[in-house]
């Protein structure tokens, strides 16, 4: 399926049956392999040690009860009827829930914002009316600059438990479909042959991650599909056989029965309990490739009942076998002849499975590079048709070798249990809070109503992760390492990031300093297109006041381009580029602002640079057509009055044909507030009109077009045009320069010991061990340029 830019669907027509139920089948294989292989694990880490299978039968029928309620209250009322509501653009994850928090309320740590982001079609606000008591927290939010770091804080430990699942889910689940061979085989023989045949599974799985899933992705919703199938058939045959009144320990009252009797023991075994709802966050993180119905209706109609009826044939089969309390798990349901099939699609759909959160933490750590937050990392697109489908080949080999050594290491699905439910339902207590904020902010309802949705969730949440706690020394220890040595990798360099656009932002050199560079100065202009990268959306970078001290010459053609992420999940390519002049026209000298959202497919070199220089055409063509007067805008005039004549207008150049009038406008009201990302020190006029606007205006942010021949409009355009476009077509033939800094950050002195180790040690060291901007860019070595830069911070 090809899923453009994010959705499968669209939205603005009604879904067919068809189509609908077409998407809830294919979601099967994509969402739900990890959720519908749970009941291969769960019994068996529930009753691994902190309570007995008893003659009562009280503890299996109590257990039983907890996992049909927490698999209605968690997966189907929060995730199925609430979460899911709270999309991002048709996106989800915890980046769409934060990336909706910073639209409705000024709380993003993102340092170039600017106000003409808000004219992307992408960028909706719900126009409901706010509440009067949800401004208040919005305004408390905005007020207190260390709720913003709290907030991020929390996005990143949400991300950092998500990698950290990615680790051992796929040990779990695979351990636990090829741990069926413990009952064909002798103890001697099966513990020599459980670990090594796991490890060699998911060497194979992570081997082949870079061919890419679209290869062999329609094969895993018919396995999800028979796998759950299995499943229900051997759940209906066991309640049917063994005890056709399972159902009355559906009641609450067995939970009170089962709590009274275990006390603590069975307070404790709650950690294996809440397995069961392992792979929900899946549902709202893979939201976008999928429908809200498609997912509500494959889960609500097939992945549910299957799950309870195979948790209820599990426990008719134990309540009446009570003589194997040492070998509690699902293959021991499993009739002796079926045993080896259903081992065989146990093991495939746990492949599956796992496959699903190896890919979402591709996609996670992806989305945190681009919104400054992890070391650069090689991201290749494994497919040309399905959007979103990568690989990294770094992470994977990471992935791989700690999945082998928990494997190695723990050798028993109860520590792995203990690890992953800590991960589990730390990431749901983040997408709990998260939701409460977009239930205020962004659906604006009442606080009560989100407060509501707070303690309900969290508390049943709260009471599962303090389960998970008292495991600690028994296998939760590694998420939280995990999880602290990430939140320091991705805090330092997020940090760092901060603190060099801040330089860049007070260092950065005046627009009269560029025009004064000429001749009589022994500054000579070479052939070719110059791209200086900056972080900066106005002025004039330092890092090419430095080049050019250095080295008295630069390009013919002069482009500042900003490469920045906004809080959207995609920017439409007609919406992408941004552009603008810096100075006269005689200068040739352009900015241009590219965007992208943090679920973006970002451009090859190649195409990047033929598409800007034909971005540059197209800006050149409107801007003649808009100063000279051939069509009047006269709703220009309240922003001209306030403007610079060297850099003021920045226009969206889109990617349709081109022709003489703009097809169609988007208006943004510039309010006077400062989008610099809280830094108001500028050096120059044209820095305040950029950054900081003055007053309340009208400013008109335009949607151009592309181009046509050259020859069709030749007739018409002045000398001074046309000399202008023929300089641009000389220098892309000429080539291309990428100017990009080459940093080293050192913390000021008298900084504390915690800054200096963190950015003097901990940022360096990041930086020379991942990839180089240029490696990022894809820049060829011959057309770089590398300007070493020290900051100071």
């Amino acid at each position: 399926m090809d899923l453009g830019h994010g959705k499968c669907w669209d939205t603005s027509k009604k879904e067919s049956w068809k189509t609908l139920f077409l998407l809830a089948y294919q979601s099967l294989g994509v969402v739900y392999g990890d959720l519908s292989t749970s009941p291969l694990y769960v019994y068996k880490s529930t009753f691994a040690e902190d309570i007995q299978h008893s003659d009562t039968n009280e503890e299996i029928f109590g257990v039983l009860s907890f996992v049909f309620w927490t698999l209605t209250l968690v997966p189907l009322f929060k995730y199925v009827f609430v979460v899911l509501r709270a999309d991002d653009n048709g996106e989800g994850g915890t980046f769409a829930l934060y990336s909706l928090i910073c639209r409705h309320a000024k709380v993003s740590l993102l340092p170039n914002r600017q106000v003409a982001d808000e004219a992307l079609s992408t960028y909706k606000l719900e126009n409901a009316p706010e509440k009067k008591n949800s401004s208040r927290v919005k305004m408390y939010l905005e007020k207190h600059k260390c709720l913003h770091t709290a907030l991020l804080i929390l996005v990143l430990l949400g991300t950092c438990m998500v990698i950290g699942d990615g680790v051992l889910t796929p040990a779990i689940s695979v351990f636990s479909a090829v741990s069926g061979l413990e009952l064909s085989m002798s103890n001697n023989h099966h513990q020599y042959a459980v670990v090594p045949i796991t490890c060699f599974i998911l060497v194979c799985l992570f081997a082949l991650q870079h061919y890419g899933t679209h290869r062999v992705g329609f094969l895993f919703a018919p396995v999800v599909v028979a796998w759950l199938l299995c499943i229900s058939a051997l759940g209906l045959y066991n309640i049917i056989y063994w005890n056709p009144h399972v159902y009355q320990a559906l009641s609450p009252y067995y939970m009170f029965k089962f709590l009274k009797k275990t006390k603590k023991g069975g307070w404790m075994s709650l950690g294996g309990i809440l397995l069961c709802i392992t792979g929900s966050e899946a549902m709202f993180a893979d939201l976008g490739h999928f429908s809200y119905a498609a997912i509500q209706i494959a889960f609500t109609f097939l992945v549910y009942p299957a799950l309870i009826l195979a948790y209820m044939g599990q426990t008719a089969y134990l309540s009446q076998h009570h003589d194997n309390t040492n070998h509690i798990g699902f293959y021991i349901s499993v009739p002796e002849k079926l045993r080896i099939p259903v081992l065989i699609i146990a093991i495939l759909a746990s492949v599956v499975g796992s496959q699903a959160i190896i890919s979402g933490t591709f996609s996670i750590i992806n989305q945190s590079q681009s919104l400054g937050c992890f070391p650069r990392v090689k991201v290749v697109h494994t497919s040309d048709k399905i959007h979103g489908q990568i690989y990294i080949p770094e992470i994977n080999w990471m992935l791989m070798i700690l999945c082998v050594a928990v494997t190695i290491g723990f050798r028993d699905t109860k520590h792995m249990g203990n690890a992953s439910g800590l991960a589990v339902m730390t990431v749901m207590l983040v997408t709990t809070c998260l939701t409460s904020l977009v239930i205020i902010l962004c659906w604006h309802k009442p606080p009560i109503v989100a407060l509501s949705f707070l303690l309900f969730f969290g508390s049943v949440e709260l009471l599962y992760f303090s389960a998970s706690l008292t495991k600690f020394t028994e296998g939760a220890w590694l998420p939280m390492l995990l999880a602290l040595i990430l939140m320091t990798i991705m805090f330092i360099w997020h940090y760092a990031t901060i603190k060099k656009y801040e330089f860049d932002l007070h260092n950065k050199v005046s627009l009269e300093w560029l025009l004064a560079l000429g001749s009589s100065l022994g500054i000579a202009r070479v052939p070719g297109i110059g791209l200086v990268f900056t972080d900066l959306t106005s002025g004039i970078p330092a890092n090419f006041s430095r080049f050019v001290t250095n080295l008295p010459a630069f390009h013919r053609v002069l482009v500042f381009v900003c490469i920045k992420s906004v809080p959207v999940p995609y920017v439409p390519p007609a919406e992408r580029y941004l552009v603008g002049r810096v100075g006269p026209p005689a200068h040739r000298s352009y900015r241009c602002i590219v965007r992208y959202g943090y679920r973006d497919v970002h451009q090859d070199v190649d195409s990047f640079e033929t598409e800007l220089a034909a971005r540059l055409a197209d800006f050149i063509n409107y801007d003649w057509h808009r100063a000279h007067g051939t069509y009047s805008f006269p709703e220009d005039n309240a922003s001209l009055s306030n403007e610079s004549s060297t850099e003021c207008r920045l226009a969206v150049i889109g990617t349709v044909s081109f022709s003489s009038i703009p097809p169609y406008e988007v208006e943004e009201s510039v309010q006077p507030a400062s989008v610099s990302g809280g830094f108001p020190t500028v050096d120059s006029v044209t820095d305040v009109i950029e950054m900081e606007p003055v007053g309340v205006v009208e400013r008109r942010v335009r949607f151009a077009t592309d181009d046509e021949s050259v020859t069709h409009s030749s007739a018409d355009m002045d000398f001074q045009m046309q000399g202008e476009l023929e300089d641009l077509s000389t220098a892309q033939q000429a080539g291309t320069a990428f100017i990009i800094g080459h940093s080293h950050v050192q913390a000021k002195q008298g900084s504390s010991v915690l800054k200096r180790l963190a950015l003097n040690f901990g940022y360096n060291f990041l930086r020379r061990n991942c990839r180089g901007p240029d490696v990022a860019l894809k820049v060829p070595p011959v057309s770089l340029l590398e300007v070493g830069m020290v900051y100071i911070v």
